[in-house]
Order: structure tokens, then sequence, then C-alpha cells
């Protein structure tokens, strides 16, 4: 039931860095396993990142373990994606999610995402 919002998004050249910033409405979010996923035209809503409840236990993909880092603060009901490196593939339209799981890894677990903000990367 949480609402999520993100921003942050814009345009960056290939090699720059970005924060992503998503805040949550209610007061269940501290419950919540956070993520992040992206979606390119075409292919399927990819799951990067999440961030246990508590922030103790954090996932990445492979494809930008390294590259970017999940954190959240719950004070401020907010979860972050830190973006460095970036790449022409990373872009997307990048999405929060808030799930009820606890499976950090499966995309199943998330079942809320924001409206998106969208991430390009220059050539």
């Amino acid at each position: 039931q949480v609402q999520l919002v993100e921003s942050g998004g814009g345009l960056v050249q290939a090699g720059g860095s970005l924060r992503l910033s998503c805040t949550a409405s209610g007061r269940d979010f501290s419950d919540s396993v956070m993520g992040w996923f992206r979606k390119t035209p075409g292919k399927e809503r990819a799951l990067l990142a999440g961030i246990s409840r508590r922030g103790f236990t954090l996932y990445h993909h492979d494809s930008v373990k390294g590259r970017f880092t999940i954190s959240r603060d719950n004070a401020k009901n907010t979860v972050y994606l830190q973006m460095n490196d970036l790449r022409s593939e990373d872009t997307a339209v990048y999405y929060c999610a808030a799930g009820s799981g606890s499976i950090l890894n499966n995309p199943s677990t998330y079942d809320m995402w924001g409206q998106g903000t969208q991430v390009t990367v220059a050539s």
C-alpha cells in the first residue's frame, strides 16, 4: 500500500554518475523490502538491486555490481540508487519497488512500483 515516487533521473555522459531517489508515502515503508528495476523498450522489467527492511543486507545484479549501490534511510522514507561508471546500456526507465517478501534477488519479492524516472547515458 506504499506509494512510491522516483526522482533524480536525467542525461549523463558515459562514465558519469547519477543518484536516484525514491520517496515513499505511508508508514509501511520500514516494513518493506525495497528494490530498483529498470526497463528498456521491448524488454521485461529487470531487477537491479534490493535492500532488506533495515538495510543490513544488499543485493546487486551482476550487470551492475561494483557500479551501482542501493541504500535506504528509513527515517526519511527514502531509498537511493547510486549509479557510477554509467554506460550506454544503462539507458532505461528506472523504477523503485517495494516488496512484502524477503528474498532480495527474486523479482517476485516486489509487488509495488513507482512511475519511473528516465536515465539516458549519452555516447
